[in-house]
């Protein structure tokens, strides 16, 4: 597929060494030479030096024969100036942008093929807002995420000692729960991935990803750690545009305050929430943070847009006495540095938005993409089409399929039911199936596997 990425940045750059690595065409237009020359230096992709909106760039670019555009540039103008172009003049098929604020966003009619052609809309904002709220809805989790329209979660908690499945077998956790049927999609030891099977012994200290229908998360859990007691008090640090929606949306459930530097923006803030307290000061302050009783906050989220402000107000603030900390972070060399510690989740927008582009990117008929562990691994729902004859996996029982190493299929939805993935489950055509990829290598090979023969159309 050729595609053409408007952009070098930390989301653009990563997206195109996603999208490299498995044998697409890539072009990447930036106006930053050191950043293009950076990217090139360490990347098989062509780019471009120029303003991404401009004609003559985007045809030296190569958009006249281009299958698809990704605009994610820094500036909301200039990505839907360069999808009109992309759409007017070079006809490109399928358009994708980023799209932040909220002027634009709360205006969905402007985002058509007779204003600003945008196929696929996607807002960082937004899915940081959702992400963190799937994470407070479930207390010890590190990752939530749906499939099939949130009838399925893959749930990654950390296994604790005094965990009833802590020091035992998988193949137990049946016993320990003949009426919940779950499946653990992978294990990350050390860093290291495990694949599962029914004798692999859980230790404390293990990342472990299982995967269970939406009403049955909370029980797989408590086999793994003692369940933490629902969250009540959430402080923000940080009135962004990601700030304002968290607040926006969790103030209804939660006792929120939310700390704010700007004067000025604590006066909008204070208009444009309801329940929250707004409070004027630094989230480093910790006079601030103790004269607001941090000890009995359940969560801190540092969601300002200065990565070390962030890791720095997550420090102070659960050396203070907060029971956790969600730290946003968009270098992503620091996550890998901080997570783990006193820091109990760290947050990537860019890992965040790559998912959700992917899922558009994807060959094949794919639902969803997850990225996961940093982008080494990644979760796809990939829809099943075709018969015994023009398919590889429809009419096959499970442990017959012949999968890459590190692949685990974790469960399907069939109509309206959710079915866990045991060997003996048999796939059939327009299944959603779940598939956990430990080492994001093997996704080209996971796209090949549920292609369906050409003979079948």
């Amino acid at each position: 597929m050729k595609i053409l990425i408007l952009g070098a940045g930390q989301v653009g750059g990563t997206l195109a060494e996603h999208l490299s690595n498995e044998q697409n065409d890539i072009t990447l237009i930036d106006s930053n030479t050191d950043r293009l020359r950076e990217l090139q230096d360490k990347l098989d992709i062509g780019t471009v030096a120029g303003q991404a909106c401009y004609p003559e760039i985007l045809r030296k670019a190569g958009a006249e024969d281009t299958d698809l555009l990704i605009a994610v540039t820094n500036s909301d103008e200039i990505n839907m100036v360069a999808c009109q172009i992309a759409y007017s003049m070079f006809n490109i098929p399928k358009i994708i942008s980023r799209i932040r604020s909220q002027s634009y966003i709360n205006r969905p009619e402007l985002f058509s093929k007779e204003i600003v052609p945008i196929d696929v809309l996607i807002s960082p904002e937004q899915l940081v807002t959702s992400y963190i709220e799937s994470l407070l809805q479930h207390p010890g989790t590190l990752q939530v995420l749906d499939f099939a329209d949130g009838r399925i979660r893959l749930v990654a908690v950390k296994a604790v000692f005094g965990g009833p499945l802590v020091g035992q077998e998988l193949q137990q956790l049946r016993e320990h729960m003949p009426n919940v049927d779950t499946r653990v999609a992978a294990i990350f030891r050390r860093d290291h991935p495990i694949q599962p099977t029914g004798e692999t012994v859980i230790e404390a200290g293990d990342e472990v990803f299982f995967i269970a229908a939406h009403n049955h998360i909370v029980p797989v859990m408590s086999e793994m750690r003692r369940l933490d007691n629902p969250y009540k008090r959430i402080m923000i640090a940080g009135g962004g545009n990601i700030g304002l929606r968290l607040a926006s949306a969790i103030e209804d459930k939660y006792h929120v305050k939310l700390i704010e530097y700007s004067y000025d923006r604590c006066k909008q803030l204070s208009e444009l929430l309801t329940k929250s307290i707004v409070l004027h000061g630094s989230a480093s302050d910790s006079e601030l943070l103790i004269a607001e009783s941090i000890e009995d906050v359940d969560v801190f989220c540092a969601l300002t847009n200065d990565d070390e402000a962030n890791i720095m107000a997550s420090l102070l603030a659960k050396r203070l006495g907060a029971r956790k900390v969600i730290t946003l972070i968009t270098n992503p060399a620091y996550v890998d540095l901080v997570q783990g510690g006193d820091i109990d989740i760290a947050l990537s927008p860019q890992q965040i938005t790559i998912g959700s582009l992917l899922t558009h990117v994807r060959k094949g008929d794919v639902a969803a993409v997850h990225s996961l562990r940093r982008g080494a691994a990644e979760a796809l729902e990939l829809i099943a089409h075709g018969d015994e004859k023009s398919s590889k996996v429809v009419g096959k029982r499970i442990d017959k399929i012949d999968l890459p190493a590190g692949v685990t299929i974790g469960a399907l939805m069939r109509d309206d039911k959710v079915l866990i993935a045991h060997s003996d489950v048999v796939i059939e055509s327009d299944d959603r199936v779940i598939v956990f990829v430990t080492n994001k290598k093997h996704v080209k090979e996971v796209e090949k596997l549920f292609a369906v023969a050409f003979s079948f159309f």
